[in-house]
């Protein structure tokens, strides 16, 4: 009597899985295999930028990396260069230890969607960034820039980081194709967003500032950040600093541009090779440097890879 009740439980159950909507039952047994290749590739690509951002932020807020405080997210990936606990203020240390926890959240959600890859190796070195600093400039700055000596200085270093992203995340939106995809990408488009607005909003109130003891402004720096960007990335102007002449800024009407946008205030696109040229500090996606002193990681990146000279 108890098998038959059983095995009557157990048709029931089959059936009601038959009878459910597809739509339901693709997420019962939907894989990550279940993606197109393309989406794959777009979804992982970014995980590059997110370790950056990542470490970067974990080290200048509280000293140390993932391989302290979520090593499983490395996948056995080699750990950063010259990675440091910045010098910031309360205030600064508790917004970049909330990007740097939120960072941790992308990984996360990248790799419980695609099966990503190990973290490469990252220069997080002060070498690093006042190398980019020097080419924004075109000159050697004295002393050299350090983005771990002050509040000031790590928030500026922080301008070069999400906004890449961020305008990776707008291009890769319009080529995904499955649901799943366009939503991740939109939850981290939109934080990445937030994350560039907030650095750009206080660095804004000290637009005029001179950064010591180098004698130029905040937003002259952005400027200059920017304006390599747009070089590296040779792919036309798309990227801004903290004032643009009147005629660039919104509605050709106001100078301030604490949000880079086009002329109709719309987000800034940009291809994952247009990426590459930027982090490598190269301007060739088949040339690693910079962040990456042997390259990216990806489908995308490797591809560029075995092209190179």
């Amino acid at each position: 009597m108890m098998f038959l009740a059983t095995s009557i439980v157990t048709k029931i159950a089959f059936l009601i899985l038959f009878l459910l909507p597809k739509s339901y039952s693709s997420e019962i047994t939907k894989s990550n295999s279940s993606l197109p290749e393309v989406d794959i590739d777009l979804l992982e690509f970014p995980l590059n930028l997110e370790y950056l951002e990542a470490e970067f932020f974990l080290y200048g807020a509280l000293g140390y990396g993932l391989d302290k405080f979520a090593p499983n997210l490395t996948l056995g990936g080699p750990t950063p260069i010259g990675g440091k606990h910045a010098n910031l203020g309360p205030f600064t240390r508790d917004v970049i230890k909330q990007f740097a926890l939120q960072e941790v959240g992308h990984l996360r959600a990248i790799q419980s969607t695609v099966k990503g890859f190990p973290r490469p190796l990252l220069n997080l070195s002060a070498e690093s960034f006042a190398k980019v600093v020097d080419s924004a400039f075109e000159t050697q700055l004295v002393p050299s820039f350090d983005p771990y000596s002050n509040g000031l200085n790590f928030l500026l270093a922080s301008y070069l980081i999400p906004y890449v992203g961020l305008t990776g995340y707008v291009g890769a939106s319009a080529k995904l194709q499955d649901p799943k995809s366009k939503r991740l990408v939109a939850g981290l488009l939109g934080v990445e967003s937030g994350q560039d607005a907030v650095i750009r909003a206080l660095l804004y109130k000290y637009k005029n500032i001179k950064v010591k003891p180098y004698g130029k402004t905040v937003a002259e720096f952005t400027s200059r950040f920017s304006q390599l960007r747009d070089k590296l990335g040779n792919a036309g102007v798309k990227d801004e600093g903290l004032v643009v002449p009147k005629d660039e800024g919104a509605e050709g009407l106001i100078t301030g541009n604490v949000l880079a946008g086009d002329k109709y205030s719309v987000a800034y696109d940009r291809t994952p090779e247009e990426i590459l040229r930027i982090v490598y500090g190269s301007g060739d996606e088949r040339k690693p440097g910079g962040f990456y002193p042997k390259g990216a990681d990806g489908r995308i990146a490797k591809s560029h890879l075995s092209k190179a000279y």
